[in-house]
């Protein structure tokens, strides 16, 4: 079975960067046409260099990192450098990257891909604000007949919110590029934070991640002992939750989660509320289902499937 073609939009950060990887070490199973990059964790500006940075450790300069949307569609940015630093990478110094940041806008290359690919064949990985993904479904509503789907991290229910009481930040920074993503009629998997929640970067796991003793490793485990720290001390527990790459894992593995096909709703007009996914779990309502959203993880298995990965690289 060939690979399946894949875009990543993206806003890195060290989660994401763990999702790229994973998906560069996976080239038998995942084809990476072009990775966008959005504001989001950090600005546009940082985020594009990140991607740029990740692709270099990997060994991968060859990918395509293309700029998108510096800000959400009618909203002021958030942005969360108290999680991430100031790079959007802090925890290990890297060197600037040589690669070129491709011409192409990040939006049009996204529509360009569509495009140029047969029907069915693209999967859209959006691991940051949905910004990019719903402007390029507003200059050309044609794509949407033409994906394969959208795997996205993002949104929440029974973990509520991680920047508000109500919303996760993804959701959360541009909620009305999110309402345009899941009004689509898109197939829709969604990794919210009743899965991602799950996925603890807990102590041994982080050795394990260590043992593997190359440069890319080592630098995956300083970015992830920068990056938990601040849900170690938010939540508590025994780790910070991985979020991004169950959006990879999911592509690679689906049988290590499980969820249920539901209705989900994006709260945009309320200040209370803004960019909280209403997602109707128990089906209370006539509303149709758009999206299959996740609410449990084998992390066990997951950390095995990146640990294993990273080695590759």
């Amino acid at each position: 079975m060939p690979p399946r073609k894949i875009i990543i939009d993206t806003d890195p950060g060290q989660d994401d960067a763990v999702a790229i990887l994973l998906a560069l070490a996976s080239p038998d199973e995942i084809e990476v046409l072009a990775i966008t990059a959005v504001a989001g964790n950090v600005p546009l500006a940082l985020t594009q260099r990140n991607a740029r940075v990740i692709c270099e450790l990997a060994g991968r300069s060859d990918v395509p990192v293309h700029a998108g949307c510096d800000r959400p569609l009618i909203r002021q940015l958030v942005t969360a450098e108290n999680v991430h630093g100031k790079s959007g990478l802090d925890g290990v110094d890297l060197p600037a990257p040589t690669m070129a940041l491709a011409a192409m806008d990040g939006v049009e290359a996204i529509l360009h891909h569509i495009r140029r690919e047969p029907p069915g064949t693209v999967t859209l990985c959006a691991l940051g604000p949905l910004t990019n993904v719903a402007t390029a479904l507003r200059r050309d509503p044609e794509i949407a007949s033409r994906l394969a789907g959208i795997v996205l991290m993002g949104g929440a229910y029974f973990e509520v919110g991680n920047v508000t009481p109500a919303a996760e930040f993804n959701i959360y920074v541009d909620p009305e590029a999110a309402e345009i993503v899941f009004k689509s009629g898109i197939d829709i998997t969604v990794l919210p934070l009743d899965a991602t929640h799950k996925a603890l970067i807990t102590a041994p796991r982080l050795e394990r991640i260590v043992a593997l003793g190359t440069p890319v490793s080592r630098t995956v485990a300083s970015w992830l002992n920068f990056y938990e720290r601040f849900d170690v001390e938010k939540y508590g527990g025994e780790g910070g939750p991985l979020h991004d790459p169950c959006v990879i894992a999911w592509l690679l593995d689906p049988t290590l989660f499980s969820g249920r096909k539901i209705n989900v709703e994006i709260e945009t007009g309320s200040d209370l509320t803004r960019g909280m996914t209403v997602a109707d779990w128990w089906h209370v309502t006539t509303r149709e289902a758009n999206a299959l959203f996740i609410g449990d993880v084998d992390a066990e298995r997951l950390f095995a499937l990146i640990t294993e990965r990273l080695g590759r690289l």
